[in-house]
C-alpha cells in the first residue's frame, strides 16, 4: 500500500515537472514575441492526459511492453499514441536505461534537451519507479532505484538550466 502511495506521489511530481517544463517553453515564447496560449493549453492538456493514463494503471508484460489497464483509455487515439511513444522511445532493460543515463550525463551542453528527449527522461523515471516496485530482490530494487535517481538528477539539472532567449521573427 505504501509503495502504491509513493508511486502515485512520484507520478504527480514527474507529470508536474513535465507541465512546468512545457510551461517554461510556452511562456518564453510569449515573452519574446510569440503568442503561445494555444500551445500552452495543448501542452497542459497533453500532460494531464498522460497523467490520467499513468494513474489508471499500467502493466508490463514479459517482453517489457507496456499496456494500459483501462481498456477504454488504451483504445483512444491519444492512448495508442502514448503507448507507442512509451514502448518505442523508452529503454526497457537496466543496462539500456543506464546507457541512456550515461549519454544524457555526457551530452550536457549549452542547449536544453529537446521536448522528445525530456519526455523520454520523465517517462524513464516513471518506468524505473515501476520496475523498482516490482523487484523482489533488494539488490535489483537498489539498481533500479539508483538509475531512477540519476534520471531525476538530470531532470532537476535541466529545469535549473537557464533557457536561452529565443528570437522569433
Amino acid at each position: 500500500m505504501m509503495a502504491k502511495t509513493q508511486l502515485g506521489i512520484l507520478l504527480r511530481v514527474t507529470i508536474g515537472t513535465l507541465c512546468f517544463q512545457l510551461l517554461l517553453e510556452d511562456v518564453s515564447g510569449a515573452v519574446h514575441g510569440v503568442f503561445a496560449s494555444q500551445g500552452l493549453d495543448q501542452s497542459i492538456s497533453e500532460a494531464n492526459l498522460m497523467f490520467e493514463f499513468l494513474l489508471s494503471g499500467i502493466e508490463i508484460d514479459e517482453d517489457n511492453n507496456i499496456f494500459l489497464l483501462d481498456l477504454e483509455m488504451a483504445s483512444m487515439k491519444q492512448g495508442r499514441a502514448f503507448l507507442a511513444r512509451i514502448n518505442d522511445n523508452i529503454p526497457k532493460t537496466l543496462s539500456s536505461i543506464d546507457q541512456m543515463v550515461k549519454a544524457l550525463e555526457d551530452q550536457r551542453g549549452p542547449l536544453p534537451l529537446a521536448a522528445p528527449q525530456f519526455e523520454s527522461l520523465i517517462l524513464g523515471i516513471v518506468y524505473c519507479a515501476h520496475q523498482a516496485k516490482l523487484q523482489v530482490q533488494d539488490d535489483d530494487r537498489d539498481k533500479w532505484s539508483d538509475v531512477m535517481f540519476r534520471l531525476a538528477n538530470i531532470t532537476v539539472n535541466e529545469l535549473r538550466r537557464p533557457h536561452p532567449i529565443k528570437k522569433y521573427t
